[in-house]
């Protein structure tokens, strides 16, 4: 498994797409987007997904150069479509339009449909808090990508559905990136790509029963993955549910359905609050801080360990990774190496 810099990698992926003929600031981008993924940890929604990108490019699914087209816009509503864009490039084109709605009346939100995968979700709230915002977002797969059933039920019936939550404090900020399973696609299509099996509780196979083989995500009868909430599983679900609704319902596109003639995207909410046009930032960020602080003090349970919130463990692996480098199993270094093999694009030694 090689260990690359994330410089390296984040070289090597921008150059994949700028030979896929994808315009260099789009590509600087998305890569950039991707690679930060590894870096925090979410190998998940790193450059695993360049691959996904290069072929819905290559089958046209997805469109370079394109721009946001705006369908509908008050002072505190945008709604966009994508035009098949891509994801990351189209939903940061959406945040630099709702942002001064925010800043403007305090409460802004913005929807968008038809754009590619948009990453890791909580590179938009980091975004948000670093600019002194609070966030709420979420996304759907289009009406597409199905793979959580409800609890009781054996057949998929709406995707992961992330949810992030950001605020900032007087110090980092906070910022909680959940999917309502117990788990994103992603993790297990690395888990697959590496030929080991899933953590028992993620999985069941196409007859509902308990399954650590990943590859029943990728292959006839399908499995499911598990909603969030174990035993009460209800609850992960009923929120993956109604997550759904808002993506689908509020932006245009599809809520989760048959995938006769579903076309794999995202469609995106946004909603911001500005606390400087409500009791304050200087009040906001002095009551997180303190509450956040609150939080890290209690004792652990474990002698030596300490206490993290949301947005902890990214920004520590992030450190971590900056200095010892960025891991890539062999299943997904063999195909960006074929990828670069076939785009004429330098591999790195």
């Amino acid at each position: 498994m090689p260990t690359l810099s994330a410089e390296t990698l984040l070289t090597f992926t921008r150059e994949l797409f700028e030979a896929a003929a994808v315009p260099a600031d789009e590509a600087a981008i998305v890569s950039a987007s991707l690679v930060d993924a590894n870096l925090v940890g979410h190998d998940s929604h790193g450059v695993i997904r360049v691959m996904q990108y290069n072929q819905a490019l290559a089958d046209g699914i997805l469109r370079t150069g394109v721009s946001l087209k705006i369908l509908h816009e008050t002072p505190a509503v945008a709604t966009a479509n994508g035009q098949w864009g891509l994801g990351q490039v189209q939903a940061h084109r959406l945040l630099d339009l709702v942002i001064p709605k925010a800043r403007a009346l305090g409460v802004a939100a913005g929807t968008l449909y038809q754009c590619g995968h948009i990453g890791r979700l909580g590179e938009y709230g980091e975004r948000a808090a670093r600019e002194g915002l609070a966030l709420f977002g979420t996304v759907n797969n289009h009406g597409f990508g199905r793979a959580v059933a409800p609890p009781g039920g054996k057949a998929g019936r709406i995707g992961t559905n992330p949810l992030c939550l950001a605020a900032p404090t007087r110090d980092e900020p906070v910022v909680l990136d959940i999917g309502t399973s117990v788990c994103a696609e992603g993790k297990v299509r690395v888990l697959y790509n590496k030929g080991v099996p899933v953590p028992e509780g993620w999985l069941l196979d196409a007859d509902g029963k308990p399954t650590t083989n990943p590859g029943v995500l990728y292959h006839d009868p399908r499995g499911t993955i598990q909603p969030l909430g174990g035993s009460q599983a209800y609850k992960g679900f009923g929120l993956g549910l109604l997550l759904d609704m808002l993506a689908g319902g509020l932006s245009g596109s599809p809520c989760s359905r048959p995938e006769i003639g579903a076309r794999s995207a995202n469609a995106v909410v946004f909603a911001l609050f500005d606390p400087a046009q409500f009791a304050g930032i200087e009040h906001f960020c002095q009551e997180t801080g303190d509450l956040a602080a609150n939080v890290r003090s209690s004792p652990p349970v474990t002698p030596g360990t300490t206490i993290t919130l949301p947005g902890d463990p990214e920004r520590l692996t992030r450190e971590r990774r900056r200095r010892e480098g960025i891991t890539l199993d062999d299943g997904t270094w063999g195909q960006l190496t074929t990828l670069a093999d076939r785009l004429k694009v330098k591999v790195p030694v």
